[in-house]
């Protein structure tokens, strides 16, 4: 897990090695993440450090997460307003 809730750190975290992802990570770290509970950035933390194979499966819904916590945050992240 990222040592602190440091938001340049999770901004790093944020950068994928898939187009796809950093569409949804970034604009959602810019717009939303400093007003998440503590408890939701824990939880948008741990989406972070999952692979990103199994990201993009969970958000483009080819498979279902099988974690309830991450699986409503990535609701969230896809759910987030447009800019």
């Amino acid at each position: 897990m990222l040592e602190t809730m440091n938001i340049a750190r999770v901004r790093w975290a944020c950068r994928r090695g898939m187009l796809e992802l950093d569409v949804l990570f970034q604009p959602f770290v810019e717009t939303q993440y400093e007003s998440l509970s503590d408890q939701a950035k824990a939880i948008f933390i741990r989406l972070l450090e999952c692979e990103d194979p199994e990201l993009f499966a969970w958000f483009m819904g080819h498979e279902a997460c099988p974690d309830a916590e991450l699986a409503a945050m990535i609701v969230q992240v896809r759910g987030r307003p447009a800019p």
